[in-house]
């Protein structure tokens, strides 16, 4: 599961073969560590994919929409600047390191030709973009600056000198002639386990996975020198694959590795990657994009869920209203036996077979008073009854609420973070991180509910956030449409555009429903579903808050490869 530099050398041929020749035509920065290229070649466009996110960084053709910023960094600007217009002369890999070369020549303001090198490092939280002058090798800008601060070994800043990462003593194995030292290492290491480790050591370029696919290669094979060969050369004629390797993890490699079975396959290695980190990189995007949004929404799900808590206690002491009563008439009754300065006495209980009752009492009160002070504690305890339960159904809603954005935030897409930082703002829930911005004049634009399509053709919404969800039920959807929610759990809307579906787009979208909601990776899902028409709008509540009747349920298991499907069939 590593972007290792074998599965690089793979890369690079593939990337060569698409795009060699072509010609930039748009340069974005749509998230802070990535840069995407479209590049005009053969008569198609491709989206060049640069990542440098420590978690997920690769090189890609992909095919996956993004959204820009409304205003371009100046890193995209600078790129514009010296890219745009630049035909792609060569992709190059530095031996079989995890740094990829794109050869790129252009013209500057003054006409001239120039040429320039854009490198990608693939170095894990070290990973960076940078793009080189040529032939000084001066560097123009990076994607991260590193200063001598962080690395005294080289800068990575406009107008030092671009210095390439620190060689390791470590060979490269496509261009491995001798083979007794790969020997001597499996007489060394008879353990399959151990042996990767070494091949690790000794030859650059092998990921954790690649080094053990290649241990077991050796290890059950006495042609070394013709097993590794065969090996690596895999690598210049790539089958994508995915492989699932239990523990619901899977893995992607360049070709099916040994000992993996389950495989799917894809027709290049960009398709194996979009498929692989599609939503794993999304993921990573929302959390990054969101942090203020998530940071909000979980002070506020920790100071209610404390507050809810603490009224629930303060409900539970009312149940003991009663005693304060019963006191307090105890007291009147045998108001003559009290004297001033006592600090308790017993009574009989007449409510209990006149049993002993002690009762406290204040010395600094009179009897009346002692007495008065008890009835004064019922009536103060009976009047909060109500307000407590009041409260406490509010300051449920409130967790409820809270709980619908945060699982709204899990399964959003980057651009569906401006619809749920705008319904949090309109709440007075942002108030404290977006005091020195400007206020916005005209109404936020809310985005369109995302589509998808049922095997009989029908078209399906599914609002991914409150703002959406309410626009599409209560503004867009037809009366005689359907609607599907699911049952008692904070989830999307999701409408079927159809006044007479089947049972089988009813299905689906109920799958759909039971996704996009905080039960996802739960199983036997109910969701809800009735006619748009049945469904209403109580005033004064909060966005995509809605109650209905007449309504059927189906119990469904969340399919994510069927919302796949469905989505695909929208592109």
């Amino acid at each position: 599961m590593s972007f290792d530099g074998s599965f690089i050398h793979s890369m690079k041929q593939e990337l060569a073969d698409l795009l060699q020749t072509g010609r930039v035509s748009r340069i974005n920065q749509p998230y802070p560590n990535e840069l995407i290229l479209t590049i005009r070649a053969h008569g198609k466009n491709h989206q060049l994919l640069l990542s440098a996110n420590p978690t997920y960084a690769r090189v890609q053709v992909t095919k996956i929409p993004y959204v820009n910023p409304a205003v371009p960094t100046n890193f995209a600007m600078i790129m514009r600047k010296h890219l745009n217009g630049a035909i792609l002369t060569e992709v190059n890999q530095l031996e079989n390191d995890r740094v990829l070369h794109f050869g790129f020549t252009g013209r500057n303001e003054l006409g001239d030709q120039t040429k320039l090198n854009l490198i990608v490092e693939i170095m894990a939280r070290h990973s960076n973009i940078v793009l080189v002058n040529q032939p000084d090798n001066k560097i123009i800008d990076a994607i991260k600056h590193v200063g001598s601060d962080v690395n005294r070994y080289r800068l990575l800043l406009p107008g030092a000198t671009y210095i390439n990462p620190p060689k390791q003593n470590l060979q490269n194995p496509f261009t491995k002639t001798s083979f007794d030292d790969v020997k001597q290492l499996i007489k060394d290491y008879p353990n399959v386990d151990v042996l990767a480790g070494s091949l690790q050591k000794t030859f650059q370029g092998l990921g954790k996975d690649t080094a053990s696919a290649l241990a077991n290669t050796l290890h059950k094979n006495t042609e070394v020198e013709k097993n590794f060969e065969s090996f690596f050369t895999k690598f210049n004629a790539p089958a994508p694959t995915l492989s699932h390797i239990g523990n619901n993890k899977i893995n992607f490699t360049a070709f099916p590795y040994p000992d993996t079975d389950k495989n799917d396959h894809y027709a290049s290695l960009s398709e194996l990657l979009d498929a692989y980190f599609a939503t794993r990189a999304q993921r990573d995007r929302v959390r990054e994009q969101g942090a203020v949004l998530i940071q909000v929404v979980k002070k506020q799900l920790k100071k209610n869920r404390t507050k809810l808590k603490r009224l629930k206690h303060d409900l539970q002491e009312t149940e003991n209203a009663d005693e304060y009563r019963i006191k307090g008439e105890i007291l009147t009754t045998y108001l003559n036996k009290v004297e001033r300065g006592m600090t308790s006495i017993e009574l009989p209980n007449y409510y209990e077979n006149n049993a002993p009752l002690k009762i406290k009492l204040s010395n600094q009160q009179s009897p009346s008073e002692n007495a008065q002070k008890y009835f004064k504690r019922y009536q103060k305890l009976k009047s909060a009854v109500k307000f407590l339960n009041e409260q406490i159904s509010l300051t449920q809603e409130e967790i409820d609420y809270f709980e619908n954005i945060q699982s709204q935030i899990e399964l959003a897409k980057p651009e569906d973070l401006v619809d749920i930082r705008y319904e949090l703002e309109q709440g007075h829930y942002l108030r404290d991180h977006e005091q020195h911005k400007k206020k916005k004049n005209k109404r936020q634009k809310i985005n369109k509910p995302e589509k998808f399509v049922s095997t009989d053709g029908t078209e399906i919404l599914v609002g991914k956030n409150n703002l959406q969800n309410e626009r599409l039920t209560m503004h867009t959807a037809d009366k005689r449409e359907t609607w599907l929610h699911t049952k008692n759990i904070p989830g999307s809307h999701v409408i079927i555009r159809s006044f007479d579906p089947s049972q089988t787009t009813i299905d689906e979208a109920a799958n759909l429903a039971a996704y996009f909601s905080k039960a996802h990776d739960s199983s036997k899902v109910p969701v809800d579903y009735t006619k748009v028409k049945n469904v209403r709008k109580p005033n004064g509540t909060k966005p995509g808050y809605v109650i209905y009747d007449n309504q059927q349920t189906l119990l469904v298991t969340p399919d994510e490869k069927m919302i796949n499907k469905l989505s695909k069939t929208t592109k």
